[in-house]
């Protein structure tokens, strides 16, 4: 995986009302930690930021920094939940040559037998591989898998020197039978039901008015 340089100044001033005048220059808080050295407390330029961590597991290549530039992974992104914008990064300082565990996309390719509906159960899976060499995504194919057909994570392809990190009898994904004609008309006309049921009661109602037959009847006449 090649890396994405960033460069990083530190940062001096803490809490919210810092926070939110880094971000007003569009720049995110982070923290930079692992093996062993102290927490640095960093500023990196927003628009960079939101860039890398398109890519899963992206490797940063923090320059800048005194007695030189970390490599490091995103360990905990904090996100606006509205705006989508990045809010705070947590990175974690590796090594080359270094095992780390991460979550990598499953990526599902090719279509199952007409009549069955692919059921994905993990859109991740747990593995360990080298800092510098983490796979982008595990693939699997399911080109014309049967009904009852299930992968389990014991049953995904790793690349070399990736391990699973996971339950192997973890259902990752499965083929069940799609739902009949029958079945999703069945399913529709209980929602169809109630508005059927009131069409019919307006349509009742103007017969009755048709033959002068009152809504309701009128209040008694007091004695």
């Amino acid at each position: 995986m090649p890396e994405v340089h960033i460069a990083a100044t530190p940062r001096t001033e803490f809490g919210k009302g810092a926070a939110r005048r880094e971000r007003r220059a569009n720049r995110v808080p982070a923290i930079l930690y692992g093996h062993g050295a102290a927490t640095r407390h960093i500023s990196l330029p927003g628009h960079d930021v939101l860039l890398a961590l398109r890519t899963a597991n992206v490797l940063i290549r923090i320059d800048g920094l005194p007695g030189g530039s970390q490599l490091a992974l995103p360990k905990a992104v904090q996100r606006d939940p509205i705006k989508g914008t990045v809010e705070h990064v947590d990175l974690i300082v590796v090594r080359r040559g270094e095992k780390v565990t991460v979550d990598v996309p499953v990526v599902v390719s090719g279509e199952v037998v007409a009549d069955g509906l692919l059921d994905q159960q993990l859109v991740q899976i747990s593995v360990q591989a080298e800092a510098t060499a983490i796979p982008p995504s595990i693939e699997v194919d399911v080109e014309g898998m049967a009904i009852g057909v299930s992968i389990t994570a014991g049953d995904l392809k790793l690349p070399a020197g990736v391990t699973l990190d996971a339950e192997p009898d973890l259902l990752v994904l499965h083929v069940i039978p799609a739902p009949t004609a029958a079945q999703l008309e069945a399913e529709l006309g209980v929602v169809a039901e109630a508005p059927e049921a009131a069409e019919a009661a307006a349509v009742e109602s103007e017969g009755e008015a048709e033959a002068g037959v009152p809504a309701t009847e009128p209040p008694a006449a007091s004695e």
